[in-house]
């Protein structure tokens, strides 16, 4: 066998290994961010929108409100992730968040939702108290 082919053997368990890895990432940036009211700011003109923060995921799927929809976490970094979704029969989407701070964050998401493409740039700053 070659070089090349020996090297292929080895390596395709620990690739095997590393996919249960990705799948299970912890979004733990999203953990860090305050909790409490937040204000949703697009940068398209629509309307604010205020959201209750209680883990951080609600930034997630601003568009999809289902809780049914399957996650694969495409980016797990320090300041920033991106969390690729599919809800069935409702659409998909990709939603990326960069933490500036605790406070304040940057929502860039685009997909598919009720049969309708989506995609919008946000700013979220932490506001108060949910009320």
């Amino acid at each position: 066998m070659s070089r090349k082919g020996m090297l292929m053997v080895l390596a395709t368990p620990l690739l095997a290994l590393a996919v249960p890895v990705l799948a299970q990432a912890s979004l733990a940036m999203l953990d860090s961010l305050d909790k409490g009211g937040w204000e949703l700011r697009y940068r398209d003109g629509t309307a604010m929108r205020k959201v209750c923060v209680k883990t951080g995921r609600e930034f997630i799927q601003l568009r999809h409100t289902d809780s049914g929809c399957n996650r694969f976490v495409v980016e797990d970094g320090t300041n920033e992730v991106t969390v690729q979704y599919t809800c069935r029969g409702n659409g998909y989407g990709r939603t990326n968040i960069r933490k500036e701070s605790g406070i304040l964050v940057q929502i860039d998401s685009q997909g598919i939702a009720d049969g309708k493409p989506f995609q919008f740039s946000a700013e979220g700053r932490r506001s108060g108290s949910c009320s």
